[in-house]
Order: structure tokens, then sequence, then C-alpha cells
């Protein structure tokens, strides 16, 4: 019997120190110290020997039990410990190499923009102001000379909030462009006033190529004594140099819009064939960028600005127009897009 502990402690000591996962040393656990094990079956058999090789073999394995229980709590350890520097080893982070680099964000090409209409505009001595976007029909149209049943609503396509005053009339609506903060500045302040106006407006039309339903523009304008026409085109040709170039030329021509008399659109040269004609100027050699004039006199009486003391001039363009025609981009849908392919160019 002694002889056969030997051979089994011999075996399982050999075969412990193979095992290098905790899978394999409970298989190991089950065949020496489990339930059907040799070893644990030589314990029960203790009974049928002689009393005194019964004593001697009972004693050689309790011992050798607890050997091997002993020899399995240590060989776990090591396993483990190498089953944790496995572990760190596959998730270690090599501090050696570059880093990966953060993905930044960037403004919107039509922020941009207009954060760049607005710095040439308030190094010239402009306030930049905003306003709400849902507006009410007064400062969209009424107190801009524009009463209702004009004709000239109808180069607004608006788009009427679903609110009724006690009359039954529609008076909310989305802005059709930011010129109702004039009204709005000028109630509430005398002259001096310059103030530029950024801000969303809304069309209620099919966008395609050149036309969207929500876009941005700048509204800007000037009250003072003895403001003129020489004023604006100054203030204008200088803004156009400032973002197109300094070798930039300016052509005014008599254009109508219902709150300044006169008014004018104002043109540059074409920075593409400096005038010579080309495909973007449709061959003419120049540019529409926005439109302008000096306020009508009955404008300034709607806010108690006397015209016989006080005159101004205001203008608007589109924000979208300005890069539209600097990169020569073919499709204002492209900004709103979300095509990240597009907006990474700017």
């Amino acid at each position: 019997m002694i002889s056969k502990l030997e051979e089994l402690r011999a075996k399982a000591i050999s075969e412990l120190d193979s095992i290098s996962d905790p899978k394999s040393l409970e298989s190991w656990r089950i065949s020496y110290l489990g339930r059907k094990s040799p070893l644990t079956q030589i314990l029960r058999g203790l009974a049928t020997l002689p009393l005194e090789e019964r004593r001697a073999a009972g004693a050689a394995a309790n011992e050798l039990k607890e050997f091997l229980e002993k020899s399995l709590a240590q060989r776990e350890e090591i396993v483990k410990e190498a089953e944790i520097a496995k572990a760190i080893e596959v998730g270690r982070l090599d501090v050696t190499l570059p880093g990966r680099p953060a993905t930044l964000g960037r403004l919107h090409p039509a922020t941009q923009t207009m954060r760049q209409m607005c710095g040439i505009f308030t190094a010239m001595g402009f306030e930049v102001v905003e306003g709400p976007e849902v507006e009410w029909d007064y400062y969209n149209f009424e107190a801009l000379n524009i009463p209702q049943d004009h004709p000239a609503r109808d180069m607004w396509a608006t788009m009427w909030m679903d609110y009724q005053n006690e009359k039954g009339e529609r008076p909310m609506l989305l802005r059709t462009h930011t010129s109702p903060m004039q009204i709005r500045v000028m109630e509430n302040r005398r002259p001096p006033v310059r103030v530029i106006v950024p801000g969303k407006v809304y069309r209620y039309e099919a966008t395609d190529a050149t036309h969207e339903s929500m876009f941005y523009q700048v509204e800007g304008f000037a009250v003072d004594k003895n403001i003129t026409m020489a004023d604006l085109k100054g203030t204008l040709f200088e803004f156009a140099r400032r973002l197109f170039g300094k070798e930039r030329k300016a052509r005014f021509r008599c254009d109508y819009f219902p709150f300044v008399e006169p008014g004018v659109e104002m043109a540059i040269d074409c920075f593409v064939c400096n005038g010579a004609g080309c495909q973007l100027c449709s061959n003419s050699g120049w540019i529409e960028i926005l439109g302008a004039g000096m306020i009508h006199p009955e404008v300034l009486r709607r806010v108690n600005y006397d015209p016989d003391i006080y005159t101004g001039f205001a203008f608007g363009m589109g924000v979208e127009r300005m890069p539209i025609l600097k990169y020569g981009i073919d499709d204002i849908r492209l900004f709103y897009s979300n095509d990240l392919r597009f907006l990474r160019q700017f």
C-alpha cells in the first residue's frame, strides 16, 4: 500500500508541475482529490486492512492528501499570477507610440462667413444686434413701408404662423428678412445709430441649386444727421474690398426696395475673369452681391425720427451667397445637407 501511495504522489506532482491554466487545475483536483480519485478509494478501504498495516497506510494516505492539497494551492497561486501577467501584457498601453489625434470640430462655412462679415462692419463702428426669428407682420412688413395687399409683398414667399388675433388676421410669421430689426432698434434708440443684424430668415419656396427655405442674412443700417448716398457707397465699397480683395471694383445701379428711396444693387467686378466675362458672372464682368439704399422717409416717421433732420442708409445680403461666389460653390443646398466631405473643406 505504501509503495502504491508513493507512485500516486510521483504521478500527481509530475502532472501538477506541467499545468498552466485554471481549467486543467480543476481537472487535476478532481482526478487526485475528488470523491472517485484513487486516494479517496484508498482511504475508504483502510477499514479492510489489518490493524498494524491500517495505521501505517492511514498515516501515509492522510499525509499524501495534505501534501497534494498544499501543492494544489501553491500551483493555483502560480497560475493566477501568470494569468494576471498575461492579461496585463495583452492590455498594455505602449506609451512610446504617438497618441491618437483628437477629432476637432469646426465652424460651419456659413457661420465662418457671417463672423467675418460682422468683423468687417464692427471694425467700421457698427454694433451687432440679433432679433427674433418669429416676427410680427407689423415689423416684417407694415413698419417697413409694405402695407397689406401691397404688390411688394409678393417678393417674399412668407411662412405664416398658425395664429389668429381677434380680427381673424394672422399677424405672426417666420421673418422673411432681418430688416424688422431696423424698426425694433430705432424704436428704442435715438440717432446716431449704426447696427448690423445677422440671423436666419425663412421663405416658403421650393428648394433648388439657388434657393433654400432657410438661409442667413446680414442686415445693416445707419441713421444720423447729414448721412448721404456717398456714405453708403463708401461703407459698402470698403466691405467688398475687405471680403473679396483690395483690388475689387464696385458698381451701383438703381433697383427697387419698398423701404429705401432711392434703392440700388451693388455688384463687384468678377474676381475670376477680372471683368472680362466668364461663366461665373454670366459674361457680364460683374457679380451682384447685395441690395441697399437710403432709408425711406416713411420708415423714419414710423419710429418718430424727423426725416428733415435725420437720414440714413440700409443694406442687406445673403450670407451663403458670399462663399458661393468666393469658392465657386454651385448649389446652396450643400451648406445644409450635412455632408462632411463638403464641410471639411472650410
